[in-house]
């Protein structure tokens, strides 16, 4: 029997034991809140903080330039993932550089 099985046997039986109320499991209870909303604003302000190109922004962002210039000109508006991203990068810039996404010479 491998190591996996035999994890996830002995999570079954106390999933089947805690549903019949012979043993307490913890439980964690977590609030996350919903991608912020963000326009073309948002995006250009980032972009000029960091100091970039479009071309350099969207390839941080994982996307094509057209969806920067998309997104820019408020013909799009990027994803929910996106979002975070930006979320993300805008409370810290500093982030982009530390984990070797941005590397200034």
């Amino acid at each position: 029997m491998s190591k996996a099985y035999a994890s996830i046997m002995k999570g079954l039986v106390e999933i089947k034991a805690h549903n019949e109320g012979k043993l307490q499991l913890k439980t964690s209870t977590l609030e996350i809140k919903p991608p912020p909303r963000c326009d073309d604003t948002v995006v250009k302000n980032l972009r000029a903080d960091l100091r970039l190109s479009q071309s350099a922004f969207a390839t941080v962002m994982g996307v094509s330039k057209k969806t920067v210039e998309a997104w820019e000109s408020a013909r799009n508006v990027p994803s929910g993932s996106s979002c975070r991203l930006i979320e993300v990068i805008s409370k810290d810039t500093s982030i982009l550089e530390r984990e070797n996404i941005v590397i200034s010479s």
